[in-house]
């Protein structure tokens, strides 16, 4: 019999998390197990299923400006597939999006019903999935906006910093970037509690804000190296492809309306992450 709950993306840092998460509740499917561009095998998988947790997804945001076509082939042809199958079946679907539908230069946090702005490809792909499961989902649906994750079962900033900072290596980190790092440990948390209120629009990221140079000195300062090898640098030493918002807090009024906790504060986060995903 298979489990209630079907999460794609089964390999990656999320979907590690969800499996701790739900348990045997919930089955972890990989790309190389389920390609969610094949809408056949998608309604395959979702048979059966209670709920579907899509965190399948083209996420190489540099690469995705000279491969839209691809992008959006994964983040909205394959979305449009996955909630057209929970629409067969009568499965809920939670699908995971991005602080990256947003333009990047608001100086308070966007609001759950603030206008996308998309300014790279990744994040255009990204707001076209959401489009889709709304549309095809439009009472059965959670989109899910998170940003900055890290956590363990693979890369991100924060492994990348901790590695620095246990050898001892000054690094330069921008100043001009500020988000909401977000523990995946707390988001699949939020997630399995969004499961129990009304479908719709929710945010989730660690409470308060930082900027990425805020968030390696902390990583320093947990780990006790010296915050001092930590420099400062902005934007315009690191030119990418894609453009990074400059301003990625994401307000979560949706969910404190629906009686859910404000998640916890992103240091309270880290200091837990550091202690058991990045355990040395």
């Amino acid at each position: 019999m298979s489990a209630q709950i079907l999460v794609t993306g089964g390999g990656g840092m999320l979907a590690t998390a969800l499996g701790k998460a739900f348990g045997d509740v919930a089955e972890l499917i990989t790309r190389a197990d389920l390609d969610i561009t094949d809408a056949d095998a998608v309604r395959r998988a979702v048979a059966g299923r209670v709920a579907v947790i899509n965190t399948a997804a083209y996420t190489a945001v540099d690469d995705a400006e000279a491969n839209e076509a691809l992008a959006s082939e994964v983040n909205a042809r394959g979305a449009l597939n996955v909630a057209r199958a929970c629409a067969d079946t009568g499965a809920r679907l939670v699908h995971v999006s991005t602080d990256y539908v947003f333009n990047g230069r608001a100086t308070s946090a966007y609001p759950e019903n603030a206008t996308p702005d998309p300014r790279s490809a990744y994040g255009r792909s990204k707001l076209d999935g959401e489009r889709a499961v709304r549309s095809t989902l439009p009472d059965a649906a959670y989109v899910v906006r998170t940003a900055w994750l890290y956590g363990a079962g693979g890369p991100n900033f924060v492994a990348t910093m901790l590695a620095q900072a246990r050898a001892g290596n000054p690094v330069s980190v921008v100043t001009d970037q500020i988000g909401q790092p977000t523990w995946t440990h707390d988001l699949a948390e939020r997630i399995r509690l969004l499961l129990d209120v009304t479908p719709g629009t929710y945010h989730a990221t660690n409470s308060g804000s930082c900027s990425w140079w805020d968030l390696a000195v902390a990583i320093y300062e947990e780990v006790g190296a010296p915050s001092t090898l930590v420099e400062q640098t902005t934007s315009h030493a690191f030119v990418r492809p894609a453009p990074r918002p400059a301003y990625s807090v994401l307000g979560d009024d949706a969910a404190q309306s629906a009686g859910l906790p404000e998640m916890p504060p992103w240091r309270d986060a880290l200091a837990r992450a550091l202690r058991t995903d990045f355990s040395a």
